[in-house]
């Protein structure tokens, strides 16, 4: 009896220590990590949604890109930083859902080693080619490539990326060999494809969108199953021939497991909130990225269906990373 008075003592202090954490938090900058290099897709998102939140609540977030090994290493910084609610990292399907199955071995383990915060939003690829190139269509693309197997190459943001995985898919899909050439994110890809140097890249549409307006790309098609908004003339590779083609990637995020769940649920809310503004909305929406937000519950519902998902199609590829 008495032992069950201590523990229930014991218990109810540490469940006033957690609320009191959770009303005095934050109280300094919040480290968001980025496991990408500045200037893509990850990293305008990134800055985006959390200088939204700023504007709200006088949060001060410092945004710290982490690029490696496609995206893993900056995840791992996060997993391994104090579980405190003040380093937090926006992850996306590559190193959260992909990379479990590709990699033979991980520093982490995306379910355990880290709590969902929020989905912030969705983003389909387009595959894009230099304006020199003479690659007008998907059709001239799986012509070229059918007539010289493996001659053709297609450039992604890194070995494990979702971009990467979704070029597999479009070669299967098509019939095709290609040659992949990984990039460590998505700067050096953009200046190669724009001089011909590589003949195809796959890349977000965030990444890409204001290198095709700007007129420096050509874009041949879109990986979701619909055309997107901000790119209409562009067909989907769904619509192309290849029915049942659907894949996007995904932003979210996370904190290092065991971080409190009232932390947890403030930083969900004011994300949430933020996510429902209309001007936030249009400028990730100007950027190609589709806004989410929604429950932890639903983006760990996700995190581990899509695991399943991509872990068949890494096993479909034989792609392997030692």
């Amino acid at each position: 009896m008495l032992l069950n008075r201590r523990t229930l003592v014991a218990f109810c202090a540490l469940a006033a220590a957690a609320t009191s954490y959770a009303q005095t938090y934050p109280n300094r900058p919040i480290r968001v990590v980025v496991p990408f290099p500045a200037g893509g897709g990850t990293d305008i998102i990134a800055r985006e949604v959390t200088q939204k939140v700023t504007g709200a609540t006088g949060w001060v977030f410092v945004v710290e890109n982490k690029p490696g090994a496609a995206g893993n290493m900056g995840v791992d910084m996060v997993v391994k930083a104090p579980a405190d609610g003040y380093t937090l990292v926006l992850g996306q399907s590559s190193n959260l859902a992909i990379s479990p199955a590709l990699y033979a071995k991980m520093p982490y383990d995306a379910v355990k080693d880290l709590v969902p915060i929020v989905q912030v939003a969705n983003a389909p690829f387009v595959l894009v080619t230099g304006t020199s190139a003479p690659y007008k269509t998907l059709a001239d693309v799986v012509k070229a490539a059918k007539a010289k197997p493996r001659h053709l190459n297609f450039a992604s943001p890194g070995n494990g990326t979702v971009a990467h995985l979704t070029g597999e898919l479009l070669q299967s899909a098509a019939g095709i060999k290609m040659q992949h050439v990984p990039y460590k994110g998505a700067a050096q890809a953009l200046t190669d494809v724009v001089s011909g140097n590589v003949d195809l890249y796959l890349g977000s549409v965030p990444t890409l969108i204001g290198q095709i307006r700007q007129g420096k790309m050509r874009s041949l098609a879109v990986t979701s199953a619909k055309r997107v908004d901000d790119l209409p003339e562009v067909p989907s590779i769904n619509e192309s021939g290849y029915k049942g083609f659907d894949a996007v990637t995904w932003f979210g995020l996370l904190a290092p497991a065991g971080t409190p769940r009232e932390v947890i649920a403030k930083l969900n809310s004011e994300f949430n909130k933020a996510l429902s503004q209309s001007d936030l909305r249009k400028k990730l929406s100007d950027q190609g990225a589709i806004p989410v937000g929604g429950s932890p519950e639903q983006f760990s519902s996700l995190i581990k269906e899509d695991i399943v998902r991509w872990g068949q199609v890494v096993k479909q590829s034989g792609a392997r990373i030692d």
